[in-house]
């Protein structure tokens, strides 16, 4: 079939145009936008209806004239070329090599919109992936084939913690194979050199795919980043049979994208603005997770989102949240006391925790010392609120007990430095550190015998 053009442009609105008297557009299909100088763009079909098609351009639409631009419809859906060789290179928002390197050829060229896994075939996420965050190993950990995002705020060290994550995260088992894709959506020229630096001097390049969308870069290559980080993934795992990590950092800035696209097309919003399919839009991207029965290779998500204002209650937490298993939660009170990671473990959660822990895969007593550490901190939280009305003095010796252990488990279990890579036994012996002023008989949670076991001779 012979691409069409069109110069029928009635309306340029942001980034999109609206191109009318279209024979057969599709939804999703790629256009060729060339203005009057003769450069051309790219641009892709966000609507087909009654002869009007709306395209979404995939850059800058300042200065495109609405008399002499032409649309061509080139007939196929945005793709993107994956091949082993984009281990260790760096990409802009659209797939274009930002390291100086050459593009990528390849025989695999699939597109970006990805299949939904059968969920027959939908594999039960399970074993450990060792991020070495004490925080998130040992009372949130991050299983293969789950997505739990991250939930920050503005200022929070979340950037820091994610490139950590990302040159430490592994599995346990030499024998596999172990890769990163990590997407950023929005950031400054500043953050994406960190970003590239952190990964460069760790050697942590070797074995991850980067895609880095600019704050300067226009807001709808937001939409597409994510999609082609995952469509990288996806064939890294299920073509390589690698178990890949994806970052996703900021799906806050994704959110404003759609609503800005949303805006443009003047579509009625929903809540706070954004567009009332923005659940099933975030579930298109958390869903491409997973494991696939039969295939080796696993997709394991780990989103960043930055709540407005710290309102858990805004719809980019509180939709992510319906879809995922969890939430991984930064606590500014935290960052203020100067605790890095800032990770509060009483707001977070990882559902599915019990299937990646455990005798032969993390350590029998992994679950009663996490609830151990849960309880004792949680008492000792509340003990730290008292203390505050009616002064240390006030309380007894058994209160003064759980106050020490709260400061230890902030200072020693949940703290720990933006180099520093702890094993999950390393992690479970802090924990035992941090519970080693409570008797046995004070030990509630954890079984007589894997106290026996596994406590710490004095």
């Amino acid at each position: 079939m012979i691409p069409l053009s069109y110069k029928t442009i009635s309306q340029v609105s942001g980034p999109l145009l609206f191109v009318e008297k279209v024979k057969d557009a599709a939804y999703g299909e790629i256009v060729e936008i060339t203005n009057a100088l003769g450069e051309k763009l790219r641009g892709q079909v966000l609507d087909s209806s009654n002869g009007l098609a709306i395209v979404q351009v995939f850059g800058s639409t300042i200065g495109l004239n609405v008399g002499e631009t032409s649309v061509r419809f080139l007939g196929e859906t945005a793709r993107v070329s994956v091949s082993d060789e984009m281990l260790g290179r760096t990409f802009d928002g659209l797939g274009n090599p930002r390291d100086g390197g050459p593009r990528i050829v390849s025989k695999h060229k699939v597109e970006i919109v990805g299949s939904g896994i059968n969920p027959y075939s939908r594999d039960e996420p399970s074993e450990f992936i060792e991020t070495g965050i004490s925080a998130i190993d040992g009372m949130n950990t991050l299983v293969r084939g789950q997505k739990l995002p991250l939930f920050s705020g503005s200022g929070l060290p979340h950037n820091v913690l994610a490139s950590q994550i990302a040159r430490q995260a592994k599995v346990l088992s030499a024998s596999e194979s172990f890769a990163v894709v990590f997407a950023a959506m929005g950031i400054t020229s500043e953050e994406a050199n960190f970003f590239v630096r952190q990964f460069e001097e760790t050697g942590a390049l070797e074995r991850t795919v980067l895609f880095l969308n600019l704050a300067s870069d226009p807001s709808m290559e937001r939409i597409l980043t994510p999609r082609l980080a995952l469509t990288t993934a996806e064939f890294l795992a299920y073509e390589t049979e690698r178990h890949v990590l994806v970052i996703l950092s900021d799906m806050t800035t994704y959110c404003e994208a759609l609503r800005e696209i949303s805006a443009a097309r003047n579509e009625v919003p929903g809540r706070r603005g954004y567009p009332g399919y923005m659940y099933t839009d975030l579930a298109t991207i958390y869903e491409r997770a997973g494991r696939i029965k039969g295939r080796n290779g696993s997709i394991t998500q780990l989103p960043i989102l930055t709540m407005p204002a710290d309102d858990k209650t805004h719809p980019i937490p509180d939709l992510t949240g319906y879809i995922t298993e969890g939430q991984v939660y930064l606590s500014r009170d935290l960052d203020r006391a100067g605790i890095y990671p800032p990770i509060d473990v009483l707001e977070s959660l990882s559902r599915l925790m019990n299937q990646g822990i455990g005798k032969g895969r993390t350590r029998e007593d992994h679950r009663g010392l996490a609830d151990q550490l849960y309880a004792s901190y949680a008492q000792g939280k509340d003990v730290r609120a008292l203390s505050a009305i009616v002064g240390e003095e006030a309380l007894s010796a058994t209160d003064k007990k759980l106050l020490r252990i709260t400061d230890k488990f902030e200072r020693m279990f949940v703290a720990q430095g933006v180099y520093e890579d702890r094993s999950i036994e390393k992690t479970l012996e802090i924990g035992w550190q941090v519970i080693e002023e409570l008797s046995d008989s004070e030990i509630k949670r954890i079984k007589p015998e894997l106290i026996a076991k596994y406590r710490p001779k004095k």
